[in-house]
């Protein structure tokens, strides 16, 4: 089982990034499919989630209305669109893969907003 970011970088307050979350290893469109992060000093928290089937998503209130998870069943593939992007939304940003009591983890991209 694997699940690799990528797309992680340097922003500028205001800009967007797009993280991706490659699967394989697993029955991927079984999976609901969540983003948490990391930020220094920080608890790993919750940030967007996308279900299994019919593709129903849920945010954290911190970045609703600014970030997009979505999903491709094809390539077994999870996307977060980060826009307006500001520095608290620093951290590393890490997939998540669960299915009942079985759950797999990414190693995380790092995405830093500064100017």
């Amino acid at each position: 089982v694997q699940l690799v970011e990528s797309g992680g970088g340097l922003a500028q307050p205001g800009e967007s990034l797009i993280v991706s979350c490659a699967a394989s290893g697993f029955t991927f469109w079984w999976y609901d499919m969540s983003w948490y992060r990391q930020a220094p000093g920080k608890e790993r928290e919750w940030v967007a989630s996308i279900k299994s089937i019919a593709g129903v998503t849920n945010y954290a209130d911190s970045v609703k209305g600014r970030f997009t998870i979505s999903r491709d069943n094809r390539k077994e593939m999870v996307f977060l669109q980060m826009n307006s992007l500001t520095p608290e939304d620093t951290a590393v940003y890490y997939c998540n893969a669960r299915q009942g009591s079985t759950e797999y983890w990414g190693r995380g991209t790092q995405v830093t907003v500064s100017s």
